[in-house]
């Protein structure tokens, strides 16, 4: 299994996973020009695309879904709450490529499994998901106001996560955003703090050379090396060393990450 986080941040997100039988698009933030730029430049055709998965309904994951269902007539696949919030300017969906996949529910396409779980946003009814090929695994934890119990289960002994890491605190709590934007943020159905992601990965991480993209950074409201500090100090604390434990890898809002494969553990 390949992936790539073609982009990540409050400007657009989408990631990109491959086997040898299935190409997917997770979310598409983007435009649709940027969204086939960023795939031809990592080496993919979008048109070979199997799928795209959505986690929720917000703009800056769907912003060209609509565009690539009907350039490319990809089948697309979302929980039936996401379905009925979608923005109106996602446009019209041929009911062709409309399928339901009801939260909890695990997907099998080709050679790769796809489990579901819920999170706590301020969406109709948003997403994780784990993807499983043979003895690799890989996460994607982004958008939610806090990591609970049931998402540590069920993100353990993954080989690679994509997890938020969205503010530093006190960046947001001084910064221009309105106070009521603020307050959104900081609540249980906002954003997870660079302090947030330090503290759920230090539990999650087994240290047996895990890949963490640290996904999802505000541009006004942290700075990746700020983020990179403050989660290497929480997995540090808890006897991972950063570099031979664990990988901590950036993620970009303007350019896709390099195609890496994951390593399952030996």
């Amino acid at each position: 299994m390949r992936y790539s986080v073609l982009a990540s941040g409050s400007t657009g997100n989408a990631l990109y996973i491959e086997t040898d039988q299935v190409r997917l698009l997770v979310d598409a933030g983007l435009s649709g020009k940027q969204l086939e730029q960023h795939l031809r430049s990592i080496g993919v055709d979008p048109q070979t695309l199997t799928a795209i998965l959505v986690s929720h309904e917000h703009i800056d994951h769907v912003k060209g879904l609509g565009v690539f269902a009907r350039r490319y007539q990809i089948p697309i696949y979302m929980n039936e709450a996401t379905w009925s919030a979608l923005p109106a300017s996602v446009g019209a969906i041929d009911d062709a490529c409309r399928n339901v996949l009801e939260t909890g529910a695990a997907l099998d396409l080709g050679d790769l499994k796809i489990e579901t779980f819920e999170v706590s946003h301020d969406a109709a009814e948003p997403i994780g998901f784990r993807f499983q090929h043979g003895d690799e695994s890989l996460a994607l934890v982004t958008d939610l106001g806090y990591v609970n119990r049931r998402i540590v289960d069920q993100v353990a002994g993954v080989d690679a996560l994509i997890f938020e890491s969205n503010h530093d605190v006190n960046m947001l709590r001084m910064g221009s955003y309105p106070w009521n934007v603020k307050r959104r943020i900081l609540s249980d159905v906002g954003h997870l703090s660079n302090e947030d992601a330090g503290e759920a990965l230090a539990e999650i991480l087994a240290g047996n050379g895990e890949q963490v993209s640290l996904a999802h950074l505000s541009q006004e409201n942290n700075l990746m090396e700020l983020a990179h500090m403050t989660v290497r100090q929480f997995l540090e604390e808890a006897g991972l060393r950063v570099g031979l434990d664990v990988q901590l890898w950036e993620t970009y809002p303007d350019r896709p990450t390099p195609l890496r494969s994951v390593k399952a553990k030996g």
